[in-house]
């Protein structure tokens, strides 16, 4: 056995190019060609980039004057996170269908737990087909799947196959598909720690499974427990439905770097707001409040403050965001200001009622 416990059937859906492809979606003139969602201009930033523009090199995150300058007839439309949002839970309802055990990591992916699901089907695979047929057939769009034992292998399969494609991780299949992994391919495994773990001899998941717990420990901290376990298989994260949120915030970019406070106030007003008008939509309440700033050198610098009451007012998180951007002197001028609610009055716990299933490591996938 890979694990003591008994093992699960996931499944891991990620929408391919998401936002870039509802709007070609919605607009078939800008299917084909190469498309940005975000701000093309010199402050603008990509939120999503469609594989016609992958090609270039454009990528999420990116700025968009660099988005730009490698792709000269990359067109740009502003997001609408609204229609996304609809999409998604058009999305999500297809889940529904096959399972309640649905734990949405985004607006474009989710885990799906099917080891026991309601069409009554064994096979992973031929349900994550189903569900991928049906997202094309009643949405219109693509979707990748990854299909394994657990969370961790189910999301690392995903990437696999894209875009519109699938890959299946059967259990006897796990140690050999882990072993041959580049190390940067292990979700978690970021750009800083891809090279530490270079600088270490690592580069394949079997160079990371030579290496003891203790020296996984010794180099990368709390983190090396979670290494030396996920490269054998092994990981207990159930997929979790009922996902608490810990926060909920706001932010807002600026054409023009600010260097005054009395600038910014203005623009803490219209951020509190949108807070407050999520925190209502979402019947939420908060203690903690979060100013985040983002500095024109791109540092990032966050100043908290915690009421002895939860709160959602606007008048109440304006005041507190303007008492924390006084606090202390601005270090630069300002690119970025935004405005987090934590410590939320939502449950704590939450108890899924789950039958536990004995199954053997080979059986049909």
């Amino acid at each position: 056995m890979i694990d003591d416990l008994p093992i699960r059937k996931i499944i891991h859906v990620d929408m391919d190019a998401f936002y870039a492809s509802v709007e070609q979606l919605d607009n078939p003139d800008l299917k084909g060609k190469p498309l940005a969602v975000g701000g093309g201009g010199k402050r603008g930033v990509v939120s999503a980039a469609s594989y016609e523009a992958r090609v270039f090199g454009v990528k999420s995150a990116m700025a968009g004057h660099l988005a730009a300058k490698l792709c000269p007839e990359l067109i740009f439309v502003p997001p609408r996170f609204e229609r996304y949002a609809e999409i998604s839970k058009q999305i999500k309802s297809i889940f529904y269908e096959y399972t309640n055990l649905v734990e949405p990591l985004s607006l474009d992916e989710a885990y799906l737990d099917v080891t026991e699901n309601k069409k009554g089907n064994p096979s992973a695979s031929l349900l994550a087909s189903e569900i991928r047929a049906r997202i094309l057939n009643e949405i219109g769009l693509t979707a990748s799947a990854g299909i394994s034992i657990n969370k961790f292998i189910a999301k690392v399969a995903s990437d696999f196959n894209k875009p519109n494609g699938q890959k299946t991780v059967n259990p006897e299949e796990v140690i050999a598909f882990l072993e041959s992994l580049e190390i940067r391919k292990f979700y978690g495994v970021g750009k800083v720690t891809a090279e530490k773990m270079y600088q270490n001899g690592i580069f394949t998941g079997l160079d990371l499974k030579q290496k003891s717990l203790e020296y996984l420990v010794e180099n990368f901290g709390k983190s090396g427990q979670y290494y030396y376990n996920i490269v054998r298989g092994i990981q207990h994260s159930p997929v979790k439905p009922n996902r608490i949120r810990k926060s909920l915030a706001a932010e807002r970019t600026f054409s023009e770097n600010l260097s005054s406070e009395i600038f910014m106030l203005e623009k803490l007003k219209h951020i509190a707001d949108e807070v407050s008008r999520r925190l209502t939509k979402s019947k939420v309440a908060g203690k903690t409040i979060t100013l985040k700033i983002k500095y024109s050198d791109f540092t990032i610098q966050t100043r908290s403050k915690t009421l002895p009451y939860y709160i959602s007012d606007t008048s109440i998180i304006l005041e507190t965001a303007k008492d924390l951007l006084y606090q202390e002197k601005l270090k630069n001028s300002v690119r970025l200001l935004g405005i987090s609610l934590s410590n939320l009055n939502t449950e704590t716990t939450k108890k899924i009622a789950r039958k536990s299933v004995s199954v053997q490591l080979k059986f049909e996938f």
